[in-house]
């Protein structure tokens, strides 16, 4: 008999959103706002500033940890946007992406058998690499209560064994643009205390807020309520803020010993990010503030358009989110919503995710990126409110 594939992979679901993905790419024509990515390519200055880097000569290893320069710069980010002190040498560990921070964060604090409590609805790959690492996502669904999403401490109370390792959060979030105020942030962490764990804050879409007065002005990091001796992990990318997605350039800011371990892991899974990639980093960091500004300026043009569409759709209800570019629209009488969007794909070519795809309490919503242009929502939001008049009641 032939050996079987290792038992910690066979329980690791197939994406859903790259399930309806993988549709459409045999598709022509198709309104793509599935992924979590905008349109936009990444901006000039970016990529004139890797030229330069693989002309000077940044194409060899660097350290495990990430250039020197980069992870000063990462520091000296975190001063201006949060106030908040960190050491470069010991407390950043650049990554090769945000899903390799959240792999590499994830195996340094879990052991097999461990769980970890994961709020969702939620990007689906947390889940899916605590079971890469023989442990159980436990997950915890936001309730929305009063057109917004909250945390239920009493679940989580609930969902704490003697097995419970880390807890998985993520502000603004991915798909329901909530963010957590600084009492819900406070609250988290007397949680992890008191229950002696591990906290993972995912604050990728930090600087995509738009309940402030300033846009560009971030949302504020748990880090700047923690110790640097709480056992906090904060992952980051990159990729939205600066359109890089497929840059693959991340990083991690934890603890010392995690930071540590975490950089000695690096050589096993990526050795580091590549070189002249890290260098463009920098530049973003340095160069990036006026971009930003211009693109935040779009997507909440994008929100408040799709929102109002949305609005006027049959048995539609969308809580307006306060950052990230995600709307999570709960549609009345929805219990398949990967059908949902699988039909809509084939009869529209409106490219949606399904919230069944983002785990506990996703079921009956869908996800739209909002990041697109108006050349490509508009005909996406006139798309699905016609189906949803004229098609929706007849499959489902």
């Amino acid at each position: 008999m032939a050996p079987s594939l290792a038992q910690s992979v066979q329980s690791v679901p197939h994406s859903r959103i790259r399930e309806l993905a993988e549709i459409a790419f045999t598709m022509d024509g198709v309104l793509k706002l599935y992924f979590g990515e905008s349109n936009q390519p990444t901006p000039d200055y970016i990529k004139r500033a890797a030229v330069r880097a693989m002309e000077a000569g940044y194409t060899y290893y660097t350290e495990n940890a990430g250039l020197p320069s980069l992870r000063a710069a990462i520091a000296d980010h975190y001063a201006r946007m949060q106030s908040a002190t960190l050491d470069p040498r010991r407390e950043i560990v650049v990554t090769s992406s945000g899903v390799q921070a959240l792999n590499v964060a994830i195996r340094c604090t879990l052991d097999p058998g461990d769980e970890a409590i994961v709020l969702t609805p939620a990007w689906p790959n947390g889940a899916s690499i605590v079971a890469m690492a023989n442990a159980t996502p436990v997950e915890v669904p936001h309730p929305l209560v009063d057109g917004r999403y909250g945390v239920d401490w009493a679940a989580l109370e609930a969902a704490v064994t003697p097995r419970t390792r880390l807890l998985i959060y993520t502000s603004p979030s991915n798909p329901l643009g909530w963010v957590a105020t600084e009492d819900e942030q406070r609250g988290l962490l007397e949680f992890a205390r008191r229950h002696n764990l591990w906290i993972l804050a995912d604050e990728v879409y930090d600087r995509l807020w738009y309940d402030t007065p300033v846009l560009g002005t971030p949302v504020p990091s748990i880090l700047r309520l923690a110790t640097r001796d709480d056992a906090v992990i904060v992952v980051h990318s990159f990729s939205k803020t600066y359109c890089m997605t497929g840059w693959r350039l991340g990083w991690i800011v934890a603890r010392a010993d995690l930071a540590a371990k975490a950089t000695q892991l690096n050589e096993f899974i990526i050795s580091h990010a590549p070189s002249f990639t890290q260098k463009a980093g920098e530049t973003a960091l340095a160069d990036g503030e006026e971009e930003v500004a211009v693109m935040l300026a779009r997507l909440k043009a994008n929100r408040d358009f799709c929102i109002e569409a949305l609005a006027q759709m049959p048995g539609v209800t969308v809580p307006s989110p306060d950052g990230a570019f995600y709307l999570f629209p709960k549609i009345d009488g929805l219990t398949d919503s990967f059908a949902f969007c699988r039909d809509l794909l084939m009869t529209t070519k409106v490219g949606l995710a399904p919230g069944v795809a983002f785990g506990a309490g996703g079921e009956g919503s869908i996800r739209i990126c909002y990041a697109a242009d108006q050349a490509i929502l508009e005909p996406a939001m006139e798309r699905l409110g016609h189906y949803l008049a004229n098609t929706f009641r007849r499959v489902n």
